[in-house]
């Protein structure tokens, strides 16, 4: 008959040298309320002993780190049957994370079945964790490499402009014949407004009674203030004129008669 107890006893020792600063023993857990810390701490109740187990990654980049804390309670004939586990804390997980270390134990759970598994349990999960460093360090690189690429092919954008292909060329054409031909609309109905508002020129007169003696009322107001340049005229004894009385040929009472034949 297998003496579980024993069983469970030697393990718990082994697990408090392996893991001297990372190993709580709680003992009565859940009945009595009570917590017991201590790595020499091995009594075991009649309840089942439930114990934790820190589990740390390997430093990542910029010294980061992803940790959890399990928690694992004996049950009555374990290592036949499996032991109750549950993540206590955590750090720096995502949800996503979390279910996939659960996922992670439930199966070595199943594969080790009848002997003592707790180590494995951890050692499993410690290697998740080192594979969750290694995921956040790749994905920041990625999302680097890719911030990278959209600043450059911003910036080529920015001095190259956008290539013309047909489609696009097609594309602005129609958009800048739309916009042109509403601009001639917009002007067309301008002008047909500004037509319908201008007055013609009896309007104006029927309007406006001042405009037809406005000529005259403005040469009446300059009076004698009107300038004369007097050297845009030649004098008289300058011009070169012919008397037609000279003219031999000249009769008054004809007035067609030619000094010239």
């Amino acid at each position: 008959m297998t003496d579980y107890g024993e069983e469970q006893r030697n393990e718990l020792e082994a697990l408090e040298s392996i893991y001297p600063d990372s190993f709580t023993d709680m003992w009565d857990w859940d009945s009595a309320a009570a917590e017991m810390r201590g790595s020499r701490l091995l009594v075991l109740s009649e309840n089942p002993p439930s114990f934790t187990i820190t589990v740390t990654s390997e430093a990542g980049e910029n010294d980061e780190t992803v940790q959890t804390t399990l928690k694992f309670t004996y049950s009555e004939k374990y290592p036949d049957e499996a032991p109750l586990y549950e993540i206590f804390s955590q750090e720096n997980l995502e949800d996503n994370d979390v279910s996939d270390i659960l996922k992670l134990l439930a199966l070595q759970a199943e594969e080790n079945l009848g002997m003592v598994m707790i180590f494995t349990l951890v050692t499993a999960v410690q290697e998740k964790l080192n594979e969750i460093v290694d995921q956040i360090k790749t994905r920041r690189e990625e999302e680097k490499k890719q911030k990278e690429k959209e600043a450059e092919e911003a910036e080529k954008k920015l001095f190259h402009g956008t290539p013309v292909t047909i489609e696009n060329f097609l594309n602005w054409k129609a958009k800048f014949d739309a916009e042109l031909l509403e601009i001639k609309k917009k002007r067309m109905k301008e002008e047909e407004q500004a037509g319908k508002n201008k007055l013609s020129g009896k309007q104006l007169f029927e309007t406006d009674h001042n405009l037809d003696t406005s000529d005259i009322q403005f040469l009446e107001d300059a009076g004698n203030n009107v300038e004369v340049d007097e050297s845009l005229f030649q004098e008289m004894d300058d011009l070169e004129l012919e008397d037609d009385e000279d003219d031999p040929d000249y009769n008054p009472a004809d007035p067609g008669s030619d000094s010239t034949d």
